[in-house]
């Protein structure tokens, strides 16, 4: 039999790291088990869900290479079925009409708070005469479509990621509501629980694996499946995604979506490795940093951990600038001349680029470093305070002046690595000048202060842009 995952989002807002980490253990489960990963999109809050978020969504799996199998199948284009099969529950006496009203709710919850009982439904019309039911609707009563919840039954299942679990009928808070309200004997609109159930059966999936905030709703649509003679999916549950201080991680923690990572400068493979060992750890490898399809191969849900999994900034830019480091240049290269070009920022040539790619690339954490980092090549940086006290060093200015006109007497030659060297070793014999001076001098004069990247391929490319001498003139004015 073929083996069938998927995710199934709501399209109420931006693509969470939540739903893209759910997507990737679905996804690397499909490689692992030679199965299919598909999309459902569960459209059917028609206040919130939105077709830019859907977008949002799609081309946030394509950018993490979360590649599916078969077109998403969309749930709002199935509510018609949804009702087929709640009017099935009603005839089979599965699920009835209940017309509770909101006041009556809510004057039941009241007295179960002053009670200090769990809030449930009480059941109340469960067992009504259809003149009991008639009389109600003459009344002009809407009604929800109930189903009917064996309070002593027991809903026990294997979890792969959990083991066996196991919930009673009278913890789930009473009939469970099936539609939403309608007049008549009219269907309102199916329900998040049946619709999973009837979707999920419709495109024959085997395995649903999720987030442990559902475990509820599994135990809920057990029965329907059971009600409904679908054959049940193997079920796993995965921890939460927490922050820092080890509660759900929300939009307060200010990066939840994937468009942000994205933007922020995460490069899409990182991000990617990063979100499985948010609650994975491989039994057959010690290695932190692992492609998908070497993650794929390794894959089992039973070595998912149970306990929610903190979210770590300090792993995360760890693994990024380790893919930075291993990106080939030329690859990198192209994707930092975009953000040159937001900045507008030229490369005097796509050598030139290379070059200063190849300086920076092991010193970045996420690709927006990029602009930092390349930014005293584009722009005149000033002279900072460290800068300026060690010019007040005689030796300094003079070892300016020195390398000054070696350049001018020699018609500005071009330097590379090799040449660069001879200029600071030439001066420091002839004129007794530690080496340490003169580059600490041509630091400055470079980049305004004491630090920076490496100070001859940062020459060879000042020099190349022709803004090497204009930068030694302005410190020995």
């Amino acid at each position: 039999m073929e083996k069938r995952l998927r995710l199934a989002p709501s399209p109420t807002g931006l693509f969470h790291i939540g739903t893209a980490r759910t997507a990737l253990f679905n996804w690397l489960y499909a490689r692992k088990i030679c199965g299919r990963f598909l999309i459902r999109i569960e459209d059917t809050d028609f206040l919130r869900s939105k077709s830019e978020y859907t977008k949002n969504i799609l081309e946030g799996l394509k950018w993490l290479g979360l590649e599916w199998e078969e077109e998403p199948l969309k749930q709002s284009d199935r509510i018609s079925i949804h009702k087929e099969y709640i009017k099935k529950l009603l005839d089979s006496g599965s699920a009835y009409r209940c017309f509770t009203t909101e006041d009556e709710i809510l004057e039941l919850r009241e007295e179960q708070k002053k009670k200090g009982l769990p809030p449930r439904h009480d059941n109340r019309h469960r067992n009504l005469s259809k003149e009991e039911i008639e009389k109600f609707i003459s009344e002009g009563r809407t009604s929800v479509i109930r189903f009917k919840i064996d309070e002593k039954k027991q809903i026990k299942w294997i979890d792969q990621v959990r083991g066996e679990i196991k919930w009673l009928g009278k913890d789930l808070g009473g009939d469970l509501v099936l539609s939403r309200r309608a007049m008549g004997y009219e269907i309102g609109d199916p329900l998040y629980n049946l619709a999973v159930v009837v979707d999920d059966n419709f495109m024959n999936i085997t395995h649903v694996v999720r987030g442990e905030d559902h475990i509820s709703n599994t135990a809920k649509q057990i029965l329907i499946y059971e009600a409904l003679n679908f054959k049940l999916p193997t079920f796993s549950h995965t921890p939460l995604i927490l922050n820092s201080e080890g509660k759900k991680l929300s939009k307060r923690d200010c990066v939840t979506s994937i468009d942000e990572f994205r933007d922020m400068g995460y490069l899409p493979e990182a991000l990617a490795n990063y979100m499985a060992f948010l609650g994975w750890s491989p039994k057959s490898s010690d290695s932190e940093i692992l492609s998908l399809d070497e993650i794929s191969k390794i894959f089992e849900l039973s070595d998912i951990n149970k306990s929610g999994a903190k979210f770590s900034w300090e792993k995360l830019n760890w693994i990024n600038s380790q893919y930075i480091k291993k990106m080939e240049s030329v690859k990198l290269s192209k994707i930092i001349c975009k953000y040159w070009e937001k900045m507008e920022w030229e490369p005097p040539s796509q050598e030139w680029a290379l070059k200063l790619v190849v300086l920076i690339k092991d010193s970045m954490t996420i690709l927006k470093d990029a602009i930092d980092q390349s930014k005293p090549f584009f722009l005149l940086p000033p002279i900072q305070k460290e800068g300026q006290d060690f010019l007040e060093n005689v030796d300094s200015k003079v070892s300016l002046k020195l390398i000054l006109n070696y350049l001018i007497e020699r018609n500005n030659v071009k330097l590379n690595k090799e040449n660069a060297k001879e200029i600071i070793n030439d001066i420091s014999k002839m004129h007794n000048i530690k080496k340490g001076i003169l580059m600490k001098s041509l630091r400055v004069a470079f980049f305004g202060s004491l630090s920076g990247p490496d100070l001859i391929q940062s020459w060879e490319l000042f020099s190349e842009s022709k803004s090497d001498i204009t930068r030694i003139e302005r410190c020995i004015k």
